[in-house]
């Protein structure tokens, strides 16, 4: 919570847009929102994914991606949690070279399970099979209990939830940001409601709350940022939402996750002739939202810092141009509106 907290109030210490984009965003356009954006970022990914790696190549570019950054000469398994338990099910780090299909070694973890996507993934070829964004070192064990269940909410450590398995709270925000790029590399073929339990988004009734959950809730880790420029120089491309996470956030709404680029800072700017917020600062708790053009909002929803949801309406009722949100604490708030298939961002100060 606290990394989120100071990563959004950086946001309005930033004095440069899209400072630190990496320079493979170049030929992006990065002032759209909502399916636009994703569209951009599906035909940068797909296009720049040049080198199709065999099954058997992923186990040499997993001892690369995989390393535990604090020890190079172990990988972290995914799900796991507890070297010092006596449990082999349960470890977080093993010895790179330790991989294999027996008890107490690592195998690749096919995070958007095989079987679950449509068609069913193959690792005979180079596919969506062998593509190391959504592979990942894992116990063969916990990969044995994990098998082809959906993802859904829990807490803790990784567990089976009612049928379906929660991964724990280390890497929910690894899962969530591996299905957002599979969907966007494999559009027909890996669909989050597919790998994924819980209520669709209305801009996409593809993507799912629980996976925009997660990617606010569980910040990128160092671990993640190893991963993106090694794949990009194996395969060609990189996963956005690990480069910034508040893309998925621009796409689809939902909680919102950092953001690296400080994107909200365009986000103001491209829709400042459609609605304004006033006063600035905002006084005596409310927030006043005026619409200077007729606007018909899908959805407007108010967050805290945290990506607490403080206010949702869906298809709200503007009256003379102008919703008012009041009995608001003191502090900083982001206001999302989608309209149609754009999300629109701004934030907000309250005194």
């Amino acid at each position: 919570m606290k990394n989120i907290l100071t990563t959004l109030l950086g946001l309005f210490l930033s004095l440069s847009i899209f400072a630190q984009v990496q320079p493979y965003y170049n030929s992006v356009n990065l002032t759209l929102t909502g399916i636009p954006l994703k569209n951009e970022l599906a035909t940068k990914i797909t296009n720049t994914h040049t080198n199709l790696l065999t099954y058997n190549d992923v186990w040499t570019v997993l001892k690369q991606t995989d390393l535990d950054p604090t020890n190079s000469t172990k990988v972290l398994l995914i799900y796991g949690y507890n070297d010092t338990d006596g449990d082999v099910k349960t470890d977080r780090t093993r010895s790179k070279n330790d991989n294999g299909g027996n008890t107490g070694d690592w195998n690749r973890e096919h995070t958007y399970a095989k079987s679950l996507a449509n068609p069913s993934m193959t690792t005979s070829t180079p596919s969506a099979g062998t593509d190391a964004h959504h592979l990942r070192s894992s116990d063969v064990q916990r990969n044995g209990m994990r098998g082809s269940l959906k993802f859904a909410a829990g807490s803790g450590n990784s567990s089976t939830v009612g049928g379906n398995w929660y991964p724990g709270d280390e890497w929910k925000g690894d899962v969530a940001r591996m299905m957002m790029y599979m969907y966007l590399r494999y559009p027909t073929q890996c669909l989050p409601n597919n790998v994924g339990a819980g209520a669709s988004v209305g801009v996409d009734p593809s993507m799912i709350e629980l996976f925009l959950t997660w990617n606010a809730a569980d910040p990128v880790s160092q671990y993640e940022k190893n991963r993106n420029p090694i794949l990009e120089s194996q395969q060609g491309n990189r996963n956005p939402f690990i480069d910034n996470p508040y893309l998925a956030t621009l796409i689809w709404g939902g909680d919102v996750a950092e953001d690296f680029w400080n994107m909200t800072a365009v986000d103001e700017y491209d829709f400042s002739s459609q609605f304004s917020i006033y006063p600035v600062p905002a006084n005596n708790d409310e927030i006043h939202v005026y619409f200077k053009n007729t606007l018909q909002v899908d959805v407007v929803t108010l967050y805290d810092v945290s990506g607490k949801v403080i206010a949702t309406q869906n298809k709200p009722t503007i009256t003379n141009n102008e919703l008012v949100f009041d009995n608001l604490n003191e502090g900083f708030y982001f206001l999302t509106l989608q309209v149609g298939q754009t999300v629109i961002t701004k934030k907000v100060v309250v005194n």
